[in-house]
């Protein structure tokens, strides 16, 4: 069976707010030494106006900026009334997983869970594994 979405998509309403391009998250990463992950209860409900986006994250390049950094964005949740679920945060990391690489202040590479999960693949052979498997190597 095939279906034409053409008539859906031209009344489809686009999306006002497009994620961003991961090279700009890693870019922004390039050269931090240290990183904290603060996971806010209900994250995902504030809205952020995109030109305040990059005043949501942070990355520093020594500890005493980075702790400077995390009072500032702590006593700002305070103030607001927002709360971290701290069995969830990180604080002062040298390296940590983001968006399926890990990064550090020697660079960015693949989480080997994803390359090891491309080494331990068992041998393809229907033409379905070989769509899983381009799936899996296209990431």
């Amino acid at each position: 069976m095939c279906i034409d979405y053409r008539q859906l998509n031209k009344v489809t309403i686009k999306n006002k707010y497009p994620l961003s391009m991961i090279d700009d998250f890693f870019n922004q990463l390039q050269g931090a030494s240290y990183f904290s992950k603060i996971d806010l209860d209900g994250y995902r409900q504030l809205r952020v106006k995109e030109d305040g986006i990059p005043k949501i994250t942070f990355r520093t390049w020594s500890e005493d900026k980075h702790t400077n950094h995390l009072r500032i964005v702590l006593q700002v949740l305070k103030y607001q009334k927002h709360f971290a679920k701290l069995s969830k945060c990180e604080f002062w990391l040298r390296s940590g997983p983001f968006l399926g690489h890990i990064v550090s202040g020697k660079g960015i590479k693949v989480d080997p869970k994803k390359t090891d999960a491309a080494k331990n693949w068992p041998t393809l052979l229907s033409p379905l594994d070989i769509i899983s498997f381009t799936g899996l190597a296209g990431y």
